[in-house]
């Protein structure tokens, strides 16, 4: 899907825009402990500066695994500034933003959104191939 980036985008501004987002490597964990069925989409962001950060990188794993077993499909992005900007969440400081889930509760008849579909059937290809955590550029604006 060569897109990939541009219907991330759309994805991520439709999520907040229902209130389906949460932000922060934290309270993703408390939402993957609590609710773990109302996960529908995993973002990890990833940036030079954090790239040492052995905690981050253990969470990181750990989030992984979790999406993995649960069948949550994941996506990396390498410029967490923009994944900020774009999740507008001013409450979170940018050193939690490294995850940012997409939650859905499929008792209340949550909103329906295709492209996260395209994002479900992008990462099914890519672990066809191997490739666990797909990388998905960002647009710049």
């Amino acid at each position: 899907m060569p897109c990939a980036g541009h219907t991330l985008q759309d994805l991520l501004v439709s999520a907040r825009n229902h209130h389906c987002l949460t932000v922060g490597v934290y309270e993703s964990a408390k939402v993957m402990n609590v609710d773990p069925d109302s996960v529908a989409f995993c973002v990890l962001a990833t940036d030079e500066e954090f790239e040492g950060d052995n905690a981050l990188q253990i969470h990181f794993t750990l989030i992984q695994a979790f999406c993995f077993d649960n069948d949550i499909s994941i996506v990396q992005v390498n410029d967490m500034q923009r994944l900020s900007n774009i999740v507008d969440d001013k409450s979170v400081e940018l050193e939690d933003a490294h995850c940012v889930l997409i939650t859905q509760n499929p008792e209340e008849g949550s909103w329906q959104n295709a492209a996260l579909e395209k994002l479900h059937l992008f990462c099914a290809e890519k672990r066809s191939i191997s490739e666990w955590l797909p990388a998905v550029s960002l647009p710049k604006r």
